[in-house]
């Protein structure tokens, strides 16, 4: 797994410092930033981790702190940089708008959020939960998108638009999963409290709601503004308010 983690960021890297130089050839002026985000690191490590204490630091001492938490956690676990790989790959899979890696590694709020949510889910992990909670608070208040540290979240994840996106803890969202803009996604006041589900390459509309202890098939879609708290079937479509299904495979419609 780490073997094929460092193949594919490695690659990836390589692909961003092209995209980088040959901007840096057309329009100097903008390639002054480029030479210090992307063109003054060795890896793709050190790039996400700047770009993160960046994004997130609101001054130079807050700013390192939040850099060498970064790198701390994308340099010790491996996994975390495959998924960050995953993550840009997949915006550029999905976006009909994008055709390079660069641009949305360093204009996408929503990838730079899922890449501090990362860090705080490692922190979290390791008992360093005052961190973690930085982490959260300074990305909900600089990029609008707050995913608590015990949530889990799968790769190939897109934020798309990423305003107002807010995830609660021990959420579980699958791989390749597209969520839009103003999504909540957490629990209700009923006990036992717990959290939706997720399943591998769902669809979230901007607005939707989705509370309590339920699951969301894979390759479901939920509309926008729709209101779940009832379990969605795989392959359905959810609209409404409440959740009413459509667009179900056969089995699904007849149960």
């Amino acid at each position: 797994m780490v073997e094929a983690a460092g193949t594919v960021s490695d690659g990836l890297w390589q692909k961003i410092r092209g995209e980088a130089q040959r901007a840096v050839a057309a329009d100097p002026v903008f390639g002054e930033a480029l030479v210090g985000s992307i063109l003054a690191h060795d890896d793709f490590v050190g790039a996400l981790a700047d770009l993160i204490g960046q994004r997130l630091g609101r001054g130079g001492a807050e700013r390192a702190r939040f850099t060498s938490y970064s790198r701390a956690a994308l340099g010790g676990e491996p996994d975390l940089i495959e998924a960050a790989s995953q993550d840009l790959l997949a915006i550029a899979r999905r976006d009909p708008a994008i055709a390079d890696l660069l641009p949305p590694l360093l204009h996408y709020k929503g990838y730079v959020a899922l890449q501090a949510w990362r860090v705080s889910n490692w922190l979290w992990r390791r008992d360093h939960r005052d961190a973690a909670l930085l982490f959260q608070n300074e990305a909900s208040n600089a990029l609008q998108v707050s995913i608590h540290p015990a949530a889990r979240v799968g790769s190939s994840v897109y934020l798309d638009h990423a305003t107002g996106i807010v995830i609660g803890a021990n959420v579980m969202i699958g791989d390749e999963v597209t969520i839009l803009q103003h999504v909540s996604i957490g629990r209700t006041n009923e006990l036992p409290a717990r959290s939706p589900r997720i399943g591998r390459g769902v669809f979230i509309g901007g607005g939707a709601t989705i509370l309590g202890d339920i699951s969301i098939g894979d390759f479901a879609k939920i509309g926008a503004d729709t209101v779940v708290t009832s379990d969605i079937p795989a392959g359905c479509t959810a609209v409404g308010n409440p959740a009413r299904l459509t667009n179900c495979p056969e089995p699904a419609s007849a149960a």
